[in-house]
C-alpha cells in the first residue's frame, strides 16, 4: 500500500486525522509481523499463514488442526465474516481453494486483523494458482505386494476430509487383516495405508462414509481369488 500523507492546511507540520489513522494501521501492522501472537494445535483459531510475499487469514478444519508439521486450512478474506467480504473473496478465488495442506512452519500465528493490510484482498490482487499447499483429502490404499517387487491396489477408499478418520479407517483394516496379510492373497502381502487422495483418479474410489469398509476389503479379496 502507497499512499502520500496530505498536512492540514492551517497547521503546518501537523497530519490529518485520516492519514493519522492511515499510520497507526501500518504501525500495528509492523507490530503483529514482528510479534506474532503464537499459534499451538489444536487452538481452534484463525491463524495467519504464508503465501509468497503475502500474509493470508486462514481457517483451521475441525478435528484436522491437531498435527505438528501439517494441518488442513482454507483461505479466507480478511473481512470474514462479512458478506461484502464472501463477494470479493468470490471474486479474488478465496472461495475456490476449498481445504488445503499447511505446513506449520508457513505459519506466522494466530491471525491479527492488522495483517489484513498483506493480504491479496487488501492489493485487490487474485490469489494464485499455486498458493503453495496441496489440496487437503485423504484416501485409503489396500495393495498386494508380489515377490518380485510388482504390486497392485486391491482397493481405494476417499476422499477423507479429515486425516484422523483415514488413518482410524486404516488402522481397523489392519487390524481385519492382522496375522493374514502375507496369506490372504496366494503369493502376495497386502498392506494398508493412509495416504493423499488423488483427485486426478478419483473414479478409482470407493466413498467410505456410511458403509462397511471391513465388507469391501472382504470383497475386493474375493474378486482376486475367486
Amino acid at each position: 500500500m502507497i499512499r502520500r500523507l496530505r498536512r492540514c492546511g492551517h497547521a503546518p507540520g501537523a497530519l490529518s486525522p485520516e492519514d493519522q489513522a492511515v499510520i497507526d494501521q501500518f504501525r500495528a501492522m509492523l507490530t503483529a509481523v514482528r510479534n506474532p501472537q503464537p499459534w499451538t494445535p489444536d487452538l481452534a483459531q484463525d491463524i495467519a499463514v504464508r503465501v509468497g510475499p503475502f500474509i493470508e487469514r486462514a481457517h483451521p478444519r475441525p478435528g484436522d488442526d491437531h498435527g505438528t508439521e501439517t494441518i488442513a486450512v482454507s483461505l479466507v478474506h480478511p473481512d470474514t465474516p462479512h458478506a461484502a467480504a464472501y463477494l470479493h473473496g468470490h471474486q479474488l478465488g478465496y472461495n475456490a481453494k476449498g481445504w488445503l495442506r499447511c505446513k506449520t512452519t508457513a505459519i506466522l500465528g494466530t491471525w491479527q486483523p492488522a495483517y489484513a493490510m498483506l493480504t491479496h484482498a487488501a492489493a485487490n490482487r487474485p490469489l494464485p494458482d499455486d498458493v503453495g499447499m496441496d489440496p487437503a483429502h485423504y484416501g485409503v490404499h489396500v495393495e498386494a505386494h508380489r515377490a518380485d517387487g510388482t504390486s497392485y491396489t486391491l482397493l481405494r477408499l476417499g476422499p477423507y476430509f479429515q486425516t484422523w478418520v483415514a488413518s482410524h479407517d486404516a488402522d481397523q483394516l489392519n487390524t481385519e487383516l492382522a496375522g493374514r496379510a502375507a496369506t490372504v492373497i496366494p503369493g502376495a502381502t497386502v498392506t494398508v495405508k493412509d495416504t493423499l487422495f488423488d483427485i486426478s483418479d478419483h473414479d478409482s474410489y470407493t466413498d467410505p462414509y456410511l458403509t462397511d469398509i471391513t465388507k469391501l476389503l472382504a470383497d475386493a479379496v474375493e474378486g482376486v481369488t475367486a
